[in-house]
């Protein structure tokens, strides 16, 4: 990776200062640029890396505009969530700064309903699915695709207008709820599809694919559903397996438009073969690249800023080098109330092959039922000498760590 500036001259934006965006913050930091961040939080975790804090939410596009411009940044970043991608596309490409992917490719990389069309024209294998605006239409295609099924919001994500529906009674109210939420007037039923769900983070240069690591998806039973718990490498599919997800996935990037920049899709492995669930042009929000950082030493946190900056990102910057036999991020799930403090974190990070623990939240905040992926209350990554140990440490650390809570009538 190269650039014309020194990093303490170069301004970046980061859109979000989330746990999702965490990872990419420290880097920055690391590196020394001058870091503006945007979250409508004022609590958001990650504005303990920033110079700047910018409270304004990261779909505000023309605050975010004008900040960019003020702030004369030279590159727009918007990792672990997909709205803003297109948000950054377009504002550097109206200012004139770099970027890997231009609007138009951003904007259909955010639009799961573009993504379906893209992948039906260059014939990618994905879920089955019917675009639907009535609940008629709904319950046709339901009986169509056979229960249990899913309905979902096209354009949301963190399981937001997401439910698992086992019949027909419940179909009226996932519905309903996904219409609510949903940007748009459609809503998705897709079928369910049976098998292992699989995540593949890549990296595209000029056209070309680099998978860096292939990670089991462990998720959450309904209602919970579609929820990560766990991501661990090596996958426990074979070898054969890994490479048609792979092939899979390139063909899924190139259908989208990615010449440039990270990828995080999630690959549904049934019966008939992977599937793609979706793609993201951008970094996974589990804190995946942190994992490709321990696991192979591939650094995709830094080629994201590299490629945000309009640095080159070169070929040997993807030669994986084991630094581990498996790694595990591990979500941390707290019981409903008000946070009142947090025990545990420096003994679970003590413990061994424990790369961090992160918790997300401060006291006060007010965690629910778990049901999407922002009631998690923190993280913790861990290595080992097989994938099998790996899972064990992190779930030793996540054992000493207790998130106090009370309940919210308690205090009042």
């Amino acid at each position: 990776m190269e650039g014309g500036t020194a990093a303490s001259d170069k301004r970046l934006l980061v859109l979000g200062a989330g746990p999702a965006q965490l990872g990419l913050l420290e880097a920055a930091h690391e590196r020394g640029l001058h870091v503006i961040a945007v979250d409508r939080d004022p609590l958001a975790p990650g504005f303990r890396f920033a110079d700047r804090r910018a409270i304004v939410s990261v779909e505000d596009e023309p605050a975010i505009d004008r900040l960019a411009a003020a702030e004369r940044v030279d590159g727009i970043v918007a990792p672990g969530i997909d709205f803003p991608v297109a948000i950054a596309a377009r504002v550097a490409s109206r200012l004139g700064l770099p970027h890997p992917l231009d609007p138009v490719t951003a904007q259909t990389s955010t639009s799961k309903l573009r993504q379906r069309e893209r992948f039906a024209e260059a014939g990618v294998p994905h879920a089955r699915h019917v675009v639907c605006s009535s609940l008629s239409e709904a319950s046709a295609a339901a009986e169509e695709l056979g229960y249990p099924c899913v309905v979902k919001a096209p354009d949301l994500q963190g399981q937001k207008g997401l439910a698992l529906v086992p019949e027909s009674d419940a179909l009226a109210e996932a519905f309903d709820v996904a219409r609510g939420l949903a940007r748009s007037s459609i809503v998705f039923v897709e079928e369910l599809v049976a098998g292992l769900e699989v995540t593949v983070n890549g990296f595209s240069v000029g056209g070309r694919f680099h998978p860096v690591a292939v990670t089991d998806r462990v998720v959450a039973e309904a209602p919970a559903f579609g929820v990560a718990l766990a991501h661990v490498w090596p996958s426990e599919l074979s070898e054969e397996t890994v490479e048609e997800v792979v092939r899979v996935t390139e063909a899924a990037a190139a259908a989208v438009g990615v010449q440039d920049g990270p990828t995080y899709t999630q690959v549904l492995v049934g019966a008939e073969g992977p599937r793609v669930g979706e793609l993201a042009a951008r970094l996974g929000g589990g804190h995946d690249a942190e994992l490709c950082e321990a696991a192979v030493g591939v650094h995709l946190n830094r080629m994201a800023i590299a490629a945000a900056l309009g640095e080159r990102v070169y070929d040997g910057a993807f030669v994986p080098d084991e630094l581990a036999g498996g790694a595990c991020v591990r979500f941390l799930v707290p019981e409903p109330g008000v946070l009142e403090s947090v025990e545990g974190l420096d003994a679970a990070e003590r413990s061994s092959g424990v790369v961090w623990v992160r918790s997300y939240r401060q006291p006060g905040h007010q965690f629910g039922e778990l049901r999407r992926g922002a009631d998690r209350a923190g993280a913790v990554l861990a290595v080992g000498d097989s994938r099998k140990e790996a899972v064990a440490r992190a779930q030793r650390a996540a054992a000493k760590i207790r998130f106090v809570t009370a309940e919210a009538e308690a205090l009042v």
